[in-house]
């Protein structure tokens, strides 16, 4: 079974971090980068957009790659090349574009503004007084 940490971010730059499990997580399997599914699946009203990922041992997934595979790639920039200087070419491990199961953490980009959450502390406060 599928689990996935989802990060959302929406228009204003607020993210927040969800944890899907098992059948939560079944919708993202077989996605592409760029894709976009319901938003219902995190518990909003809205689309996610798909824009990027990493698996287990935090090798980034990239949109030019196809398939779910892990790969080795020749880069001149973009992600998972931070150091390259000017006409310098690297070859990096990448993972495809297409969601799998070995996929540990989804980024994803909601359409609206996300919901504003009251820290724990303000909450129980307000309960006291």
């Amino acid at each position: 079974m599928a689990n996935f940490k989802l990060t959302i971010s929406d228009i204003k730059g607020k993210s927040i971090s969800k944890e899907l499990k098992d059948s939560d997580a079944n919708p993202f399997l077989g996605l592409q980068i760029g894709n976009e599914t319901d938003a219902s699946i995190a518990g909003l009203t809205g689309k996610l957009k798909l824009t990027g990922g990493s698996d287990k041992s935090g090798v980034p997934m990239r949109s030019d790659v196809h398939g779910a595979a892990r790969k080795r790639v020749l880069l001149v920039k973009g992600v998972g090349l931070q150091d390259a200087e000017y006409g310098q070419r690297k070859r990096k491990l990448m993972r495809g574009n297409t969601v799998s199961e070995e996929i540990y953490q989804l980024n994803c980009k909601f359409d609206g503004e996300l919901p504003v959450e009251v820290p724990a502390e303000e909450k129980t406060e307000a309960k006291k007084e």
